[in-house]
Formats: C-alpha cells, structure tokens, sequence
C-alpha cells in the first residue's frame, strides 16, 4: 500500500463553510499531498488558494484524517492521511479552479454543506471544527470589546 500524507483547509467565513464538488461529482474540502520537506500548514493553505482562490488565515488545528482507495493507475491501494487546519477567509470571494477538475464551490451554510458532502467523517470534521470556530470567534469578540474598553 502506498501512505500519503496530505494536508488540507476547513474554510469559514462568518458562518459558513466552503465545499468543492469534484471531477466525481464529491462535495469535498480542499486539500493536497505534502511533497518534499514541505510543512503540512503551507500545503494546506496553498492547496486552499490554488483550488478555491480563497486568501485565508490558519487560526488552529482541526485534527486529522485518513481514507484508503484503489488506484487504477498505479494499480495499488493507497491510504492518504491528512492533517487538517481551521481557517478563516479574508473575504467571501472564490474562485473554483476548473483545471484542476473542479465543477463548482462554494460557501455554504453549516447545515447546508452537511447535507451535501459526500464522506461522513468530512461531515464530522466539519461539524466539530465548526463548533470550536465559533467558540474562537466569540473569544476573539470578546478580547477586541475588553481592549476598547480598556482604552475608553
């Protein structure tokens, strides 16, 4: 069997989450293979912009993943294990790179974009990275309203 690792981007803006349907009509989150000695967060966030166009920021961890398929054309079975990143995108502009197969995109609502991807544990991804999203935006919130009263 042949181990890939990979790396990848769980992208929010405000409170919704960007999905790429694929060449295989999959609705799935942007990620790619990490090659050479580079780290897993400049893959994922690279991988993000080549795919979705999206300029975004890594603002933690989300935890890892791994699935195993068949390769028709290196006619071997191969595990890919990917590390994934929560990040928060500058802006809701996007842009699908159709060269690389992609046929659409784009930010979803939570429950929307639930109700679409493909795979269970994306969902589960998803839905947990999610919750500790809003959990670092009202943290964020609440520090910026502490610093401008401080300032008053």
């Amino acid at each position: 069997m042949l181990f890939r690792n990979c790396a990848g981007g769980v992208v929010f803006y405000a409170n919704q989450v960007f999905i790429l349907k694929n060449e295989k009509n999959e609705w799935i989150l942007p990620k790619g293979m990490i090659r050479n000695e580079s780290l897993s967060r400049d893959v994922a966030l690279d991988r993000v912009k080549i795919e979705t166009g999206i300029d975004a920021e890594i603002i933690s961890t989300a935890g890892g993943t791994s699935y195993e398929f068949y390769s028709v054309t290196r006619k071997q079975p191969v595990c890919n294990q990917i590390t994934w990143y929560i990040m928060n995108a500058k802006t809701k502009e996007f842009e699908v790179n159709k060269q690389l197969g992609f046929k659409e995109g784009g930010f979803y609502t939570i429950d929307k974009a639930l109700e679409m991807i493909t795979y269970s544990q994306d969902k589960s991804l998803v839905n947990l990275s999610y919750k500790k999203y809003k959990k670092m935006m009202r943290r964020k919130a609440v520090t910026a309203i502490k610093a401008a009263e401080a300032v008053i």
